[in-house]
């Protein structure tokens, strides 16, 4: 049984929080560069150089890359022999957080209670912390900020399996036409396919710790990636202003589901599509 302490993780989670925040990662900006060189429109070329500049200027100033440092998504796998001391896991995390967003002067956005009373926690806490046992001695921990904007345009339907590849097609263009510029493409969409309806919503976030320019490893799920990106960059909506570079990449997770429903849950997230993993 190895043994890590909770102030350990707590330290490496705000390192995460802050690091996220500053550095848009290299395949992001990799497949803006992509996208810059092939958009013919002018106005998403202005759009698109701008995004990049900002990109470069949060790296080498340490900046937030976006004023909406968002709500923390943190997914834990937990080795079965592992023994945290010194605290709880979740209380470790969450400390990161707080001690993350007030040390890097990340915007704090998260409300205790939902409708009633909004008052700010005022330290970004707590995160939406999923925790998943898996063999061995260590802990991976996946952090996703992810800004209000980009989730709010969010959606999931329930299909019945006769919708099939078409119907999930149909789906995501309804959620993506919907939320128009309003997710600030170009954007990255996270897609969970399978399960029930909440276990279609968390892989649709897992999906978008994945690199942009991953696939899914199931060819057929890998297609339907390619077929969805070019869908999405056929609506004109482009980047903000209009343009083909309307989506840098399409992940899709999928899971197994009744015999009766296809549930399709889409997480839109914008191009400050910020994640870190660490394995302690």
């Amino acid at each position: 049984m190895r043994e890590l302490d909770a102030k350990t993780i707590t330290e490496n989670v705000a390192e995460m929080c802050k690091e996220a925040a500053y550095y848009l990662p290299e395949d992001v900006v990799a497949a803006l560069k992509k996208g810059r060189e092939t958009e013919k429109s002018p106005a998403g070329q202005a759009v698109l150089d701008q995004i990049l500049k900002n990109a470069e200027i949060a790296r080498t100033e340490d900046r937030p890359y976006c004023q909406d440092t968002g709500m923390v998504i943190v997914f834990l796998e937990v080795g079965q022999d592992l023994h945290i001391t010194g605290g709880d896991l979740n209380d470790a995390v969450n400390a990161g957080i707080a001690k993350g967003y007030t040390e890097g002067y990340l915007r704090k956005s998260v409300v205790g209670e939902p409708l009633f009373n909004r008052v700010n926690t005022k330290d970004n806490t707590p995160g939406v912390i999923y925790t998943k046992l898996v063999p061995g001695d260590q802990l991976k921990i996946t952090i996703a900020p992810k800004g209000a904007g980009s989730e709010n345009k969010g959606g999931v339907r329930m299909l019945v399996p006769a919708d099939g590849v078409e119907g999930v097609k149909k789906a995501v263009m309804d959620i993506v036409l919907h939320a128009s510029m309003n997710p600030c493409p170009p954007t990255v969409l996270g897609i969970g396919i399978g399960g029930n309806m909440d276990r279609a919503c968390v892989m649709s976030k897992l999906a978008l710790t994945r690199s942009v320019d991953s696939h899914n490893p199931d060819p057929r799920y890998a297609k339907l990636e390619d077929e969805l990106l070019d869908l999405v960059n056929q609506t004109g909506i482009g980047p903000q202003l209009g343009g083909s570079t309307t989506c840098l990449g399409v992940n899709i997770e999928w899971g197994p589901t009744h015999i009766a429903q296809l549930p399709v849950a889409v997480s839109i997230c914008c191009h400050a599509m910020r994640h870190k993993s660490r394995t302690l």
